[in-house]
């Protein structure tokens, strides 16, 4: 009998394998039939039978959509935070191997540009359209009701790789995401707009716009992953594990089908976040200072064709001190802070070589399509003069002096730390240019190095491509390389045609005519147009400036010859004033076609749902109840117990013979927060204040086996924001303990840490408990309910005023 049935499956095999077909991967008759303008491509109609007998009839091919032949895996690397001279390739002080192998066995365009921010350019390079088309006219966290800038993708702008996935494409994204708005990260969702709504099979990483290195939290597709108990673990390691684990997989697999990856560190975004082993090879390589160094990186850029002979540096923003003023505690500081962000760096460009060294043990490193972005936008100036330590006191007012940074110069980039650098190095990075990331009307907050390497697709090696070209290029450019037409509808929706212009035509040819030929750039109300080789630009923010200069119709604007004058530091507003006009007549069209318009430089106001309009999910709440499990609740869709009385009640139960042990509730971690747990079977309440200092009320007794009820009450003071107030602690309604907490955070606990129930995830609130499996509690919880009274009139007019303050600290860093 065993026999008998392994023969007919045998033969049910054979039946199987004989009787399927394939669209798009066949004969070039069938795949001319194939219309892939509509999305996802039709199934035939399925045949009804009269026969009774499955023997007397042949079965109807099997249906299975695969891309062109020939259609080559992709590759698509953005770094983050990191600017023109970013790369050695590009004249850096870091050397970066793996982008110059790919610049040297491909090419390397150096006039390749981005939004200027983290969420608008990935959004913009995921479709093939503007960044106010996609509403992301700024960071997600700052979305307001005005369509281009709700932080919602709209369903008409359908990402490259949910194209790819429908035309038989594997896809993955590992890293960095930041597309969701704010209040549809949770269990709630919706989940349209998570990658693997958004085209991706696989996704492995984080959602908002930075994340400990050290200690991140991280989703596998929709779940929470908790980290190993490792103390070396770091991200970026993890997640060129992942990635390379994934794609040698599915060619394992299919060997025959083209994965799409999308590799995305948070790096080198801050927090930056470095082994000490890479850290220790640039001791002493930046006592030079950002002035001099400037001028060696323009040296080396002019010496290697990166820049035109005669290029001059722009000036230096004022705010920007010179090197030679700064105190010798002030040059030791920076220059510390300058060896952890080229470690971070050069540990970025090797993760980027063994994921690309991944895709060579498949043997299909030949027909691969590598784009390597090494930034999202101009490196960061929003360490601000000083740089420092952590970002969470400079979010909660609390300014680091220099003297204090420097007791923890040792530990700078490590685990105890979460630190920035000042804002000269930014500048530095950005060289020749005046300005750095945010700034959309200045090359350096929008050019950055990028390379493209394809041996199957591409003759030409190691040549520098001049045409302008844009983010927007990316997705045209591979649909074009894969053999694909761009989609007019897609899962039911008519699509809105792709901004960008397809790259392949430089691809051979480093003397073609420049295709995209008009391009505008608006963040935070600085604004910029770009059509064959002018371009008109105002200043109207500076990243450290609280306010626009001048109102937005009374900017200043300017005029630059970017064919003559590479680095804009000769302004022909003076001399071409009709070409002004032309090109700020044109700025506006663009704009409104583009959803950019009205301009929006709020600051303050955006961060502020209520004033913008956004979606709150604790809108008008004054309570949430809880219950063991409940984790991963970012403080976008958590309760704000700040500055205000707030109780606590949890009800748990332990089993006999456990010792009571673990995290009940925590918000926060290592830089901020506070948590209800047990320790050693000792109830106890603890408050970490920016992990400078801490306070806990703790029980002198032990928690009973059973249920029990444990409750934490704070009695705030009032008076302003940011004060202590008086914790009591009961267990089943008696009182077991009472403290004070001095200090308290004012506006923000974490930019990345969450609200778990029955443990602590990412770092520890409790160095003693510690977090992740660790600090899981041994009994369960049932039921924990956080409620909060309402603040005093007074203290909740100055929280305004003050999240006002930290909404705009928030633009910045994001």
């Amino acid at each position: 009998m065993r026999l008998y049935r392994g023969a007919v499956a045998i033969a049910l095999m054979v039946i199987g394998c004989s009787a399927v077909t394939v669209i798009g991967g066949g004969s070039a008759e069938a795949a001319d039939k194939v219309d892939r303008t509509v999305l996802p491509i039709q199934e035939p109609k399925r045949p009804t039978y009269s026969e009774l007998d499955v023997r007397n009839v042949t079965a109807p091919p099997h249906f299975e959509v695969r891309a062109p032949e020939g259609a080559p895996n992709v590759l698509v690397v953005i770094v983050d935070d990191l600017g023109f001279a970013g790369t050695s390739t590009f004249g850096g002080p870091v050397g970066t191997p793996t982008f110059d192998r790919i610049a040297r066995e491909g090419l390397y365009y150096n006039n390749f540009h981005t939004t200027a921010v983290c969420s608008p350019t990935r959004a913009a390079l995921k479709s093939g359209r503007n960044h106010h088309v996609n509403n992301m006219g700024s960071i997600i966290e700052t979305g307001t009701a005005f369509p281009g800038n709700t932080g919602q993708i709209p369903n008409d702008v359908a990402p490259l790789p949910e194209m790819l996935r429908l035309n038989g494409y594997s896809t993955g994204a590992f890293g960095k995401w930041h597309e969701l708005a704010a209040w549809e990260a949770s269990v709630s969702g919706p989940f349209d707009r998570w990658p693997t709504h958004q085209g991706f099979d696989k996704f492995y990483g984080f959602l908002g716009g930075e994340t400990n290195q050290w200690a991140p939290f991280v989703y596998d597709g929709t779940h929470a992953v908790e980290l190993p108990a490792d103390p070396n673990y770091h991200f970026l390691t993890d997640m060129t594990d992942q990635a390379v684990a994934w794609i040698k997989y599915q060619k394992a697999l299919t060997p025959q089908k083209p994965f799409f990856v999308y590799y995305a560190p948070g790096a080198t975004h801050a927090p930056h976040h470095v082994p000490k082993e890479w850290i220790g090879r640039w001791k002493g390589k930046f006592d030079q200072g950002w002035d001099r160094m400037r001028q060696e990186i323009l040296a080396r850029q002019i010496e290697r064709g990166i820049v035109p002979k005669g290029t001059t540096l722009a000036p230096k923003p004022q705010a920007i001190p010179d090197w030679n003023s700064l105190s010798e505690d002030e040059k030791k500081l920076f220059a510390r802070q300058a060896e952890v962000f080229a470690g971070f760096v050069e540990m970025t460009d090797h993760e980027i070589g063994r994921l690309i060294e991944g895709i060579g043990e498949t043997g299909q490193l030949d027909n691969t399509l590598i784009l390597l972005i090494y930034g999202d936008n101009g490196t960061s100036a929003e360490g601000g003069r000083n740089g420092m330590f952590s970002e969470m006191t400079y979010f909660n007012g609390v300014q680091e002096q220099v003297s204090d940074m420097l007791k923890h110069l040792d530990q700078w980039g490590g685990p105890e730390t979460y630190p920035h650098m000042a804002a000269g190095w930014a500048v530095a990075f950005d060289t020749p240019y005046q300005w750095t990331k945010q700034m959309g009307s200045d090359f350096g907050g929008t050019k950055v190095g990028m390379a493209v390497r394809w041996p199957r697709g591409i003759k030409s090696k190691g040549e520098l491509r001049t045409q302008f070209s844009h983010v927007i290029d990316v997705a045209p450019t591979i649909l074009d390389a894969a053999g694909l037409p761009e989609p007019k509808t897609v899962n039911g929706t008519p699509q809105r045609p792709m901004d960008g212009v397809s790259m392949a035509y430089s691809f051979d040819n480093g003397k073609a005519k420049e295709r995209h030929t008009t391009q505008y750039f608006e963040m935070f109300g600085n604004r910029a147009i770009y059509q064959d080789g002018w371009l008109a630009r105002t200043i109207h923010r500076a990243p450290w400036e609280p306010k626009p200069r001048r109102p937005l119709a009374e900017d200043i604007w300017e005029l630059y010859d970017t064919q003559s004058d590479f680095s804009l530091a000769h302004d022909l507003s003076a001399q071409h004033p009709k070409k002004l006009e032309e090109m700020k007549a044109l700025f506006m069209r663009e704009a409104e076609k583009n959803y950019a318009l009205p301009i929006d430089d709020r600051l303050f106001e955006r961060i502020i749902p209520a004033l913008v309009n956004r979606p709150d999910l604790m809108a008008g709440r004054t309570s949430l109840t809880l219950a063991d499990g409940m984790t991963g609740m970012t403080e976008n869709i958590f309760l704000n117990i700040k500055n205000r009385s707030n109780t606590i009640t949890a009800e748990v139960n332990m089993p006999e013979r456990t010792t009571a042990h673990g995290i009940v509730i925590a918000q926060g971690g290592r830089f901020g927060g506070w948590a209800l747990y047990v320790k050693d079977g000792v109830p106890a309440y603890d408050y970490n204040f920016l992990g400078m200092q801490r306070f806990t009320v703790s029980s002198k007794e032990t928690l009973k086996p059973g249920r029990s009820t444990i409750r934490f009450e704070f009695a705030y003071d009032g008076g302003g924001l940011g004060k202590g107030g008086t914790g009591t602690l009961y267990v089943n309604d008696r009182k077991v303990g009472e403290g004070r907490i001095e200090r308290t955070q004012p506006m923000i606990f974490s930019a990345d840490e969450t609200a778990d129930v029955g443990i602590d995830l990412a770092s520890p609130v409790v160095e003693t408990i510690g977090s992740e499996g660790k600090s899981r509690f041994t009994g369960k919880v049932h039921r924990v309910t956080i409620e909060v009274q309402p603040m005093k009139a007074a203290d909740a007019h100055e929280e305004e005023t003050a999240r006002t303050e930290v909404a705009h600290k928030k633009i910045l860093s994001d």
